[in-house]
């Protein structure tokens, strides 16, 4: 036997022929008029905005690469921000974490001061409108105690909204996760065992000066470069594959390129470096390497039979983290 379809609900009341929806409970007529259910009709569309993934999250931030470096590749890390339209009274400061204790998405300390945790699961597909609304309640919870993660609504504002758009980003590395506690010396009992803990399992990561976004790390192995960069992917990919044609991708001797990955829009190559080649020797490679690089892109010339070969080396070694 067929199943028996339900009647529409009849409008209740007029329609809502301009301005926007306002939002009422799932199962409740649509406030447009239409006579469905809010969840069937204009809900779905709220929902849909919700769970749209954002390709890129961090675009028009200032350091939206090292954004990327510090949500995927920075064990410990923290960024002073700095609000559009300044601090709130009580709030001495608002600082971005990689991490924060118990993966808490954001904490009010005693003084006032708010941390904000970067790598934690959001429960959309737009990470900024997500940390956005974390912010947004840390910044009046009451002061020692963490913030709960929460759905953002769909329309909320996004760090795009909240953050000044001609502040700096400066990122500060660091050895452990100290900056947890405002007194990580004299931390005692289960607080001082997680801290050891957290701190043994953080890979040693240091942040090149010479350029933008490129980050060395040190693993039992061998020590990686991993550097995060805003050109478009098919142009880098070409550059890419001209230097590696000619020998010209590595970063010297018993070094090389071995792919690259994606993460939040943007591409990462990722160097192999010999296991005693610390951060400060590879300063100086990475430089000449740029120089180089930015030579490649600028070419238009079509690749070469060689470095299309490469090129298809490199794509087949490219996965993507976001």
């Amino acid at each position: 036997m067929a199943k028996k379809r339900r009647p529409q609900t009849k409008a209740t009341g007029p329609r809502v022929a301009n301005g926007e929806i306002p939002v009422v409970g799932a199962r409740e007529p649509c406030p447009c008029g239409s006579g469905r259910r809010y969840k069937a009709c204009h809900g779905r569309e709220a929902a849909h905005a919700v769970t749209e993934l954002v390709q890129r999250p961090f675009e028009g931030l200032p350091g939206e690469c090292d954004w990327v470096a510090l949500r995927e590749l920075v064990p410990a890390a923290t960024v002073e921000l700095t609000l559009a339209e300044g601090l709130p009274e009580g709030v001495p400061s608002v600082t971005l974490a990689t991490v924060l204790p118990m993966a808490w998405p954001a904490l009010r300390r005693d003084n006032g001061t708010v941390l904000l945790g970067l790598q934690n699961d959001t429960p959309s597909g737009d990470i900024s409108r997500d940390l956005a609304d974390t912010l947004r309640r840390a910044l009046t919870a009451e002061p020692g105690t963490p913030v709960a993660a929460e759905r953002a609504p769909g329309d909320g504002p996004r760090l795009q909204d909240l953050l000044d758009p001609k502040g700096t980003f400066s990122p500060t590395l660091h050895e452990g996760f100290e900056f947890w506690l405002e007194d990580a010396a004299n931390a005692t009992g289960e607080v001082a065992a997680s801290l050891e803990r957290a701190n043994a399992a953080a890979i040693p990561t240091a942040r090149l000066t010479g350029v933008e976004a490129a980050y060395w790390c040190e693993t039992p192995e061998k020590n990686h470069l991993r550097w995060v960069m805003s050109h478009p992917e098919e142009k880098l990919l070409d550059a890419l594959a001209r230097l590696h044609a000619t020998g010209a991708s590595s970063l010297g001797e018993n070094t090389r390129l071995v792919g690259s990955f994606r993460a939040h829009g943007l591409t990462v190559p990722v160097w192999d470096l010999p296991r005693g080649m610390t951060a400060e020797d590879t300063e100086k490679p990475a430089v000449d390497l740029a120089e180089r690089l930015a030579e490649a892109l600028a070419s238009d010339a079509p690749l070469t039979p060689e470095q299309r070969r490469a090129r298809g080396g490199l794509t087949n070694r490219q996965v993507t983290l976001s």
